[in-house]
């Protein structure tokens, strides 16, 4: 079932990066894998599936200890500060950095291991009050601000758009991160890429990728239900 549904889904993705005049190879479908068994994760990777999703550093660290084969993992989740080490060396991108507190230490632990991570700025574009991530407005200069630091390099943006019964309500939201990455991009700071916009979730990713998402995280949609009693 897990097969059928990311199948079902990679179609859905295609198909709407068509309906945009785009090339679904601009699309990257993440498998949000958060509390999901490993098992789940290998039916998967039989397939082909290589970029999974994870909330929690230690869950993502002990899968991507565990997978029989390399696969990404991108850490999706909110990142406290002490648990950057879990998985610095670990995740192909982190997509949740919203404070230069929160990258300096990402910049401390990468420079001990001699790599550069790298990070997406989380965007609360709605500015819902129970999201983190900062606001559109906050935005350039924390890019400018963070674009200082040697060993973290900024790929691009991220948000979490309001859950919603009518996913076309959330297309003004993705216009907007749309726009903010375009603005970020036109200012040419060294050190910063903008290549990447992360936002869609199982109920509106078709219409994130009609606005521009270069890469989607699903998880309900191929996975089903999350069971949050396991872990």
């Amino acid at each position: 079932m897990i097969t059928e549904n990311y199948k079902e889904v990679e179609a859905k993705v295609r198909a709407a990066a068509v309906r945009a005049g785009r090339a679904p190879e601009e699309v990257t479908l993440i498998a949000v894998s958060k509390t999901k068994p490993l098992e789940d994760i290998e039916q998967l990777i039989a397939i082909g599936v290589r970029e999974f999703g994870e909330n929690k550093p230690q869950e993502l660290k002990s899968k991507y200890e565990a997978v029989s084969t390399p696969v990404h993992f991108h850490q999706i989740g909110h990142l406290q500060t002490n648990k950057v080490k879990y998985i610095i060396d670990k995740a192909v991108l982190i997509h949740s950095v919203d404070s230069m507190h929160l990258a300096e230490q990402i910049q401390k632990e990468a420079e001990k291991r001699g790599i550069t991570a790298e990070v997406l700025i989380e965007v609360n574009a709605a500015e819902e009050e129970t999201k983190f991530g900062i606001t559109i407005a906050e935005a350039p200069q924390l890019v400018r601000e963070i674009s200082q630091l040697p060993n973290v390099k900024i790929r691009g943006l991220m948000t979490i758009a309001p859950f919603v019964d009518d996913p076309e309500e959330n297309r003004p939201v993705f216009r907007a991160m749309k726009q903010l990455l375009l603005d970020i991009k036109s200012q040419r700071i060294d050190n910063v890429d903008m290549s990447v916009l992360s936002m869609g979730m199982t109920n509106d990713y078709e219409v994130a990728i009609e606005e521009g998402a270069t890469m989607v995280r699903v998880g309900t949609a191929i996975f089903g239900a999350r069971d949050y009693g396991t872990i």
